[in-house]
């Protein structure tokens, strides 16, 4: 399962209302670390297919989610369960790292 990109129009719907958990990648196409994790996080999309929902939302064209969120600084992760944050992150980071950042929050 690939990432899927969210907007603000479409985020209570496939964030919140989502029978998965779900981990939240807020980045920007001009942000080089953003840019560094998207592979990492395309294949844990892959690999952790029916444990978790990883989606993309691009802050430069959906304002709305990230600042209901206090997003100062991207990329900036949230793992949301039942509907509520239960985790984030800031930064990049390497792909093992991130996958034991999803494991340790599901």
């Amino acid at each position: 399962m690939a990432t899927v990109a969210v907007t603000d129009a479409t985020f209570d719907a496939e964030v919140r209302q989502s029978d998965l958990p779900v981990v939240v990648d807020f980045w920007a196409e001009w942000c080089g670390p953003c840019k560094m994790i998207g592979p990492s996080l395309e294949d844990l999309s892959t690999e952790l297919a029916g444990k978790v929902k990883i989606v993309k939302v691009n802050v430069d064209e959906n304002p709305d989610s990230p600042a209901a969120l206090g997003v100062r600084g991207i990329p900036a992760l949230f793992l949301f369960k039942n509907g509520q944050v239960v985790s984030n992150k800031v930064g990049a980071a390497p792909k093992a790292a991130l996958q034991a950042w999803i494991e340790a929050s599901l």
